[in-house]
């Protein structure tokens, strides 16, 4: 059974005053808010709406009002853990099933989940190849907030989450979408048991997959190319919001 979990704990304070009422997954891009956005893409790739899950944290009980039929973690120490400790909140479920996780602050097409879907190793991420057209809009200097993603002649990672001093170190710009089956989890849990190069509260993501690269274990990177945007700004929202609307929904919403 595949199912999918949506980690939406964080409040997003560089949104500033967008977050103050709501977290940042309900802000609104395009007619809907970017959690609409990402289930109607995981649900347009198959995955039922009861094996939907989200993790909550800042202003749980909105995210709850807007979508009352999903299923629900709570992550209570959310302002003070990362996106890892925000993760683990879902282990009952990722012991036990092959789990899409997303970022909740992305949009992305069908497309990406299908991928992830139809990927038969234990960690996969998907990557974007477009993003350099993306981080030249959103950055005077696009390697100012970037970082390392390479891929090896086999399509593995072998390299995620370091400062990139060249284009050349990016392959790829890592999405925020990956997929653990139960095995691909376990694996992860026992080289965090052994211990981790700081406190799990402060680990991100890509600070994780690197440690984890490091000690051996195995993931796949596929390549994806439709639309995929992250919202870390109110100068990202201002952005998307100066594009062309139509052509974009026109993307999120074919069948």
């Amino acid at each position: 059974m595949m199912k999918a979990i949506i980690l939406a704990a964080g409040r997003g304070s560089r949104m500033r005053e967008r977050t103050e009422i709501l977290p940042k997954c309900l802000t609104e891009l395009w007619g809907k808010t970017l959690l609409d956005w990402q289930l109607k893409a995981i649900e347009g790739a198959g995955i039922r709406r009861s094996d939907i899950a989200i993790i909550t944290g800042y202003h749980a009980e909105k995210i709850r009002e807007a979508e009352p039929d999903l299923h629900y973690f709570h992550n209570e120490r959310w302002a003070a853990t990362n996106m890892v400790s925000t993760l683990m909140e879902a282990d009952e479920w990722l012991n036990t099933d092959t789990c899409i996780v997303s970022y909740a602050d992305i949009v992305y097409t069908r497309k990406a989940i299908s991928l992830l879907m139809e990927s038969s190793d234990d960690i996969a991420i998907t990557y974007y190849t477009k993003f350099l057209d993306l981080w030249k809009g959103r950055f005077e200097n696009p390697l100012d907030d970037i970082e390392t993603f390479k891929i090896d002649k086999n399509g593995f990672l072998t390299e995620i989450g370091q400062k990139a001093k060249a284009l050349s170190d990016i392959e790829g710009q890592y999405m925020g979408l990956l997929r653990f089956t139960p095995e691909g989890y376990s694996s992860m849990r026992e080289e965090m048991k052994r211990g981790l190069p700081k406190p799990m509260d402060k680990m991100d993501m890509t600070g994780l997959l690197s440690y984890l690269l490091g000690k051996g274990i195995k993931m796949r990177g596929i390549a994806y190319d439709e639309l995929w945007i992250e919202m870390d700004s109110q100068d990202d929202l201002a952005l998307y919001e100066s594009w062309d609307a139509e052509k974009y929904i026109e993307m999120l919403t074919k069948i």
